[in-house]
C-alpha cells in the first residue's frame, strides 16, 4: 500500500468522518463541549445547500487530516477568498508535513480559484500552531478584532 499523501474532496458518505475530525479538533482546543453538530446538519450544510467544502489528506488509504473551508469575499480586492475553519491532523501523523501539505493544497486551490488571499483563525494560546503558520509566511491581523453574535444575542437582534 503506498504511503504517498494524496488529497480528496468530501462526499456525501464522508458525513460521520467530517463529524469525527471536528469533534478531534474541539477536544484539542478544550472546546468538545460547544459541538453541537450533528451528521444530519452537516450533510445538508455541506453537500445540500454547499456552504462549504472539505478535503482530506490521505496516506495509505487513510484520512489522517481534513480541512473545511468557505468562500468569503474582499470587497476591497473586488473577489472571492478562502476562509479556512478547521485543519486538523491526526496526533500520530503530525510532525511529517502534512499540516502544511493541506495548507498548500489549500493555496492551490485558493490559486486556481482566482481568489484573493486564503485567511484563518488561530486561538491565542495554540503556540504550536502558530509558529507553525508564522513559519509559512502568514501574518497576524493584530489591528482587527473579531466580533460575534450567536444563539439569544444573534435572535434578538434579529427581531
Amino acid at each position: 500500500m503506498s504511503t504517498e499523501l494524496k488529497f480528496r474532496f468530501a462526499e456525501r458518505k464522508d458525513v460521520s468522518l467530517i463529524l469525527k475530525f471536528i469533534k478531534d479538533l474541539a477536544e484539542y482546543e478544550k472546546m468538545l463541549d460547544e459541538v453541537i453538530a450533528d451528521e444530519p446538519t452537516l450533510e445538508e450544510q455541506i453537500f445540500d445547500k454547499k456552504k462549504a467544502e472539505v478535503i482530506f489528506a490521505v496516506v495509505g488509504g487513510e484520512e489522517v487530516g481534513f480541512a473545511l473551508f468557505f468562500h468569503n469575499f474582499s470587497t476591497f480586492l473586488g473577489r472571492a477568498g478562502l476562509y479556512l475553519e478547521d485543519l486538523y491532523v491526526l496526533p500520530e501523523y503530525r510532525g511529517k508535513g502534512y499540516g502544511k501539505a493541506i495548507l498548500k493544497r489549500l493555496a492551490e486551490i485558493a490559486v486556481e480559484r482566482k481568489c484573493g488571499r486564503l485567511e484563518w483563525w488561530c486561538l491565542d494560546w495554540n503556540k504550536p500552531s502558530i509558529d507553525f503558520y508564522r513559519s509559512l509566511g502568514a501574518e497576524p491581523m493584530s489591528d482587527w478584532t473579531v466580533y460575534r453574535l450567536s444563539g439569544d444575542t444573534l435572535k434578538k437582534l434579529a427581531q
